[in-house]
């Protein structure tokens, strides 16, 4: 592999060392998938609705080796040093322990579409923060699904590597997420967010250049850890199914905002809020798409701002961390900012003119000590390239 190439991508040379260490020999190859920020709309994919994600330049990397005695042997660099050993002739849902149940998962995934995979040496590594809302576990899955479409010839196109990876999310980590997070791992492009049609994954790349308009994507981790596979998550998307199924419609994505009085009177109060957040976004999804097109990254704040206040009163998914992260961004010159991801932890994003970046950062640090939160994360993110090959 090149000089040139470990420079581009520090990971590569970190995650080639200890699969040589751990395993004695060199990969077949290394591949890299990049974890996600949402530009804006949240819990709308599984409602078969409009998303507008970004890949971001944080990636999960995998070396990956084939055996052929069915042994699956895993190793993070994030973890113990030790290696998780399973059986591909024996996985199934509830025994992977911790992390490894997310290429595990994918293993499963492909077999259960028919793909033999022999066996593997896998060695781990990740610089997408753990329970940020910024699809850390999507970045592993992702990376692991494209490296398996090779070395097993599965020859799988993009729209069901999204299906196979939801799989394995879905029912094997058991987490109930939609597509929205693979889909931008795998199809991102750099300098562009992805809108996505979670209905028929359609997608249209929409240039989105921060810089371009004076701005920076700060994304502030608030360190409070979140998880998929948690109640709350559950709980918002049976909500969302049973306001379908009283408005006796396939999916949210059928209830327009002209809708939303006759749903009043339908649904329970909760409900409706619940409802409420997923049509209004499904709009501001559309509206942001146009106006990034239009008019640049700056002409997006707004919907950034109503997404939040929808997200925290009617779907009831942030929490004092991240409403502080938005509030005291927005309080020191950021132009919009709103919690992005699943909810009840994570990080906010803020769109921030490049001379008050300092003066953000300085106001959502001291805003946190006040309350006595642990200090949060703070760093830039920008659009990148999707899931491939890196060696």
């Amino acid at each position: 592999m090149s000089a040139k190439t470990m420079d581009t991508d520090p990971g590569l040379e970190r995650v080639t060392a200890a699969f040589d260490e751990a395993f004695g020999s060199r990969a077949n190859g290394v591949w890299t998938a990049p974890g996600r920020a949402n530009l804006i709309g949240e819990h709308t994919d599984y409602n078969e609705g409009f998303v507008l994600p970004f890949a971001i330049d944080l990636a999960a990397r995998a070396a990956i080796r084939t055996r052929d005695d069915g042994a699956l042997r895993l190793l993070s660099t994030l973890g113990e040093g030790r290696v998780v050993e399973l059986s591909t002739h024996t996985l199934k849902p509830g025994h992977a322990p911790g992390w490894s149940v997310y290429p595990a998962g994918v293993v499963w995934a492909f077999q259960e579409r028919g793909i033999e995979v022999p066996g593997l040496d896998l060695a781990l590594d990740s610089d997408v923060p753990l329970g940020a809302g910024l699809s850390s576990s999507h970045a592993i899955e992702c990376a692991v699904a494209t490296a398996l479409n090779e070395l097993t010839g599965a020859g799988f196109s993009a729209e069901e590597l999204v299906l196979i990876t939801q799989r394995a999310e879905n029912a094997f980590v058991g987490a109930p997420t939609g597509i929205m997070d693979q889909s931008a791992s795998l199809r991102g492009r750099s300098g562009h967010a992805l809108f996505l049609d979670c209905r028929d994954q359609s997608t249209v790349l929409v240039p989105f250049d921060a810089a371009a308009a004076g701005l920076v994507t700060l994304v502030v981790d608030t360190r409070v850890a979140h998880s998929h596979a948690d109640g709350g998550y559950a709980d918002r998307r049976q909500a969302c199914e049973l306001g379908a199924q009283k408005l006796g419609v396939a999916a949210l994505r059928d209830v327009s905002v002209a809708d939303l009085d006759k749903a009043h009177q339908v649904l329970d109060e909760v409900t409706f809020r619940r409802v409420r957040h997923v049509v209004t976004e499904n709009q501001r999804v559309l509206d942001s798409a146009e106006a990034l097109a239009a008019s640049g990254a700056a002409a997006v704040a707004p919907f950034l701002d109503a997404s939040h206040a929808s997200m925290r009163d009617d779907f009831e998914i942030s929490c004092e961390e991240l409403d502080t992260a938005v509030e005291a961004s927005r309080g020191a010159g950021a132009i919009g900012a709103r919690m992005t991801g699943g909810g009840f932890g994570g990080s906010a994003i803020a769109l921030v003119p490049i001379h008050h970046q300092e003066r953000v950062r300085e106001a959502v640090l001291n805003a946190f000590a006040r309350r006595g939160f642990k200090a949060p994360r703070l760093f830039t993110v920008n659009p990148s390239d999707g899931a491939r090959r890196l060696a």
